[in-house]
This record gives C-alpha cells, structure tokens and sequence, in this order.
C-alpha cells in the first residue's frame, strides 16, 4: 500500500511539473489566461523542474532504482500527455498552477 501511495505521489507531482514547465511558456499562459502577461515564467520552470525532481525521489523511494527510472520515464510520457490534452481542449483547466506564477 505504500508503494502505491508513493508512486500515486510521484504522478501528482510529475503532471504538476509538466503543468508548470508548459505555463512558463507565452504561448501556453496565452491559451489558459487569454490577454493576461505572463510575469515571472522562471519561478514557474523552476518549480517545474522542483516537481519533476521530487516526483523522481518518490519513484526511487518506491522501489528499486532501475524499476524507479522506468516508472519515472513511463509518468513523465503520461503527464505530458495529459498536459497537452488539457491544453488543447480544456486549457482552464491549468488555471488553478498559475498562482505560483504571481
């Protein structure tokens, strides 16, 4: 059970940094926050990248760590995935990360 809470933790936190890392581009802060300039995208890559190395240390705190990387590897393509789709058909729906923008 605690292995799957970890890894349960490690998906959160890897569709959080990929939700940042694409807000800290113009064009994406465009599509969920239309007419509104985008202030500081480097405290947005930042916790994207905070986020995608937590996500990580969850993996390898779950299992071993070749096991780790594959997980890893595997929700880093599910949370992109997930990202882009958001942000192609409901990109309001990122609006509630861009408060670490402000």
């Amino acid at each position: 059970m605690r292995e799957a809470a970890l890894l349960a933790a490690a998906l959160l936190a890897c569709t959080l940094g990929m939700g940042w890392l694409a807000l800290a581009m113009e064009a994406h802060w465009a599509q969920v926050w239309p007419g509104v300039p985008l202030a500081r995208p480097g405290r947005l890559r930042v916790l994207g990248a905070l986020a995608l190395a937590a996500s990580l240390a969850l993996c390898l705190a779950a299992d071993h760590a070749s096991m780790a990387m594959l997980v890893w590897a595997m929700a880093l393509a599910a949370s992109a995935l997930g990202v882009a789709m958001a942000l192609t058909w409901r990109p309001r729906w990122l609006r509630g990360l861009a408060w670490a923008a402000r």
